[in-house]
């Protein structure tokens, strides 16, 4: 049977395939031959004959030598060079190259002239299913809500196969589930992954394998298969309420616990994870109890910090991040009661503020009233309490405090420049047996005044050339501290200033600049003549 390849308008030059099929006879047009594809099966065993070509101008006397030249030519392919047989050497791998472009010639073989001119021809490697479908970008990981509704898209899984997409069904692809039913399913021809149950419980099971396969042949009967793994986790939504472990917890404080100290933790649980298991905790007063609670969440533990109480509490914990979706099944809080027992002891006297600090100007006069502390019994019954300034916080004995109010006042001059800051210990002790006592700290800053005259910053004894201008720069210091810096205005002191030729003109800072005017050096004296 016959099949014929792509001639350039070549005449008498004609091929014939030998192989299975149905048979492609040669037409002539215009005295030349139109030459068709050459098919060969790829991995076909070698050797063997797919065509032959043979000249209208070969007349069975071994005349004509056929000559095969191109791509493959001597190491895929060879032709017989009487005969004009065209046979595979190799195994041919259609992944590898699609198809060979070559070029046919007949010859004379006494003359050595061409009877044909040279044809080019195709001979394409036809496709079988000898690939395995690959899966892309493993390992597969994703990960959707949980309580999600079903059809909810959890990813998509792709795989390429390298046999030819455009012959039959080698590399049409079909996707199934093997594993990770009836939670999920698989779109058959697009890989993509859904939910197919309903209300997942992330608090029940978290984490799903899912195993999907892949087939070629559409599925059929003796594709090949590949499978991959996708793990798909649950994230956490804000579906259960919070619990407390207990319907009562009863706590302990002695009276002289400092103000915020901690009474107890209280702990509700939450099967929730994340900022869905954050809690906000809150106390219901006894309208009958003037006494005042509060409560914290601690943020890393989730519990409850219970601060200083003497009466009976109800405590309800709430979730922070509370789901809407979700109100129906759960209010998203719990209640517990709190008994706090706190006995009355003798404490010290606790100041009303942690620190103190003022501000005082350093000319204020004695007597000046800088600022007060304030201390109080926190007992039942109440003690007086005297104040004090210790004694090696102020050496120097600045201030005074009255014993009775705690006023604190300026016991003598200030000089910022002397010492800018003060920090003052002041004691506060009740007057009861136990002259139980606190002190706490109190600083006071003296603010500047312009009380300092400036100077030069060093002694100068200029030296001059002649030929110059500019003899010193100038600098000068002042120990107050203005708040906009300083800024020092420079002259020559007008008694002092007896020769006109020297200046003294100002640099826009700290420094002044002095400048003169031209000078003549005579052997023994210095003469000083006006500027020109």
């Amino acid at each position: 049977m016959c099949l014929c390849f792509p001639c350039l308008g070549t005449p008498g030059l004609e091929a014939q395939q030998l192989a299975q099929g149905s048979a492609h006879l040669h037409r002539r047009l215009k005295r030349g031959w139109i030459w068709k594809q050459l098919f060969v099966p790829e991995e076909d065993p070698t050797p063997r004959v797919i065509g032959q070509l043979k000249s209208d101008y070969d007349r069975g006397e071994f005349s004509i030598k056929y000559i095969l030249s191109g791509e493959g030519a001597g190491d895929v392919f060879e032709i017989d060079e009487y005969s004009g047989e065209i046979r595979t050497l190799q195994k041919l791998d259609r992944e590898e190259k699609a198809y060979y472009v070559l070029q046919a010639q007949a010859i004379n073989r006494r003359s050595n002239e061409p009877v044909e001119p040279q044809s080019e021809f195709i001979i394409k490697v036809q496709d079988i299913n000898d690939n395995v479908p690959q899966f892309q970008n493993e390992p597969y990981v994703s990960s959707i809500p949980e309580m999600c509704p079903t059809g909810t898209t959890v990813t998509q899984v792709t795989a390429t196969d390298a046999d030819d997409p455009m012959f039959g069904n080698n590399a049409k692809l079909i996707y199934s589930i093997q594993q990770g039913e009836p939670y999920f399913s698989v779109e058959a021809k697009t890989g993509i992954i859904v939910t197919s149950w309903p209300n997942m419980d992330r608090e029940a099971r978290d984490q799903y394998l899912v195993v999907v396969q892949v087939k070629d042949m559409l599925g059929l009967s003796g594709g090949y298969t590949s499978s991959t793994t996708v793990t798909v986790s649950l994230t956490d939504v804000n579906d259960n309420g919070p619990t407390f472990q207990h319907h009562l917890y009863t706590f302990a404080v002695p009276e002289n616990a400092a103000v915020g100290t901690m009474v107890g933790r209280i702990m509700a649980e939450d099967g929730d994870v994340g900022i869905n298991a954050r809690m906000t905790y809150t106390l219901e007063e006894d309208l009958e109890e003037s006494a005042t609670f509060t409560i914290q969440t601690d943020p890393v533990t989730q519990e409850g910090v219970i601060l200083l109480a003497k009466v009976n509490w109800l405590c309800i914990a709430v979730n922070d991040h509370v789901d809407t979706r979700f109100l129906s099944f759960d209010e998203f809080r719990d209640r517990t009661t709190l008994k706090i027992v706190v006995e009355d002891v003798d404490e010290p006297p606790v100041f009303v503020a942690a620190v103190y600090e003022w501000k005082v100007p350093e000319n204020a006069a004695v007597g000046t009233v800088v600022g007060s502390v304030s201390a109080r019994d926190t007992d039942t019954v109440n003690s007086p309490i005297r104040y004090s300034i210790d004694k090696s916080s102020d050496i120097t004995k600045a201030f005074k405090i009255d014993l009775n109010n705690g006023t604190i006042t300026v016991a003598k001059p200030l000089d910022r420049e002397t010492s800018n800051w003060h920090n003052l210990t002041v004691a506060a002790k009740e007057t009861s047996k136990n002259h139980l006592s606190s002190s706490v700290a109190v600083f006071i800053k003296v603010l500047d005044i312009n009380d300092n005259v400036p100077r030069l910053a060093r002694d100068y004894q200029p030296y001059i050339c002649e030929g110059t201008q500019l003899i010193q720069l100038l600098s000068a210091v002042d120990p107050d501290d203005p708040a906009e810096g300083h800024h020092f205005y420079f002259s020559m002191v007008p008694e002092k200033h007896i020769n006109p030729n020297f200046t003294i003109r100002d640099n826009q800072g700290y420094t002044q600049l002095a400048y003169k005017a031209n000078i003549i050096r005579l052997p023994s004296i210095f003469i000083t003549l006006p500027p020109s």
